[in-house]
């Protein structure tokens, strides 16, 4: 099993983000348009761990499945950066898991 991050050290990093955290709060969801055309629907939570807090950004069928009080797991996730604040997801090539056992 891959080595779990804080997330003040994931605040840091840019990609390879293996992260366990618990969902705080989580916003209405909003839809979007893609550059490749279309659109997805998109939401953002708020987890946190002993160490801080960060926005995780959720696409599509994650906005159902991810709930307030649910652990998730991220793996091989990425950070970026918009207008000042770090947000992560688990993009096309990372991993979600839900309240894992």
């Amino acid at each position: 099993m891959a080595e779990f991050q804080s997330v003040s050290q994931v605040k840091k990093m840019r990609s390879g983000i293996n992260l366990k955290a618990e969902v705080k709060s989580k916003g209405d969801p909003r839809t979007v348009n893609l550059k490749t055309g279309g659109t997805v629907d998109v939401c953002d939570a708020v987890i946190a761990d002993e160490s801080d807090e960060i926005k995780l950004t959720l696409w599509g069928d994650d906005i159902k499945a991810v709930n307030v009080g649910d652990v998730v797991v991220i793996t091989n996730g990425y950070t970026n950066e918009f207008k000042g604040e770090v947000s992560l997801t688990k993009g096309k090539f990372g991993k979600m898991e839900i309240n894992p056992q």
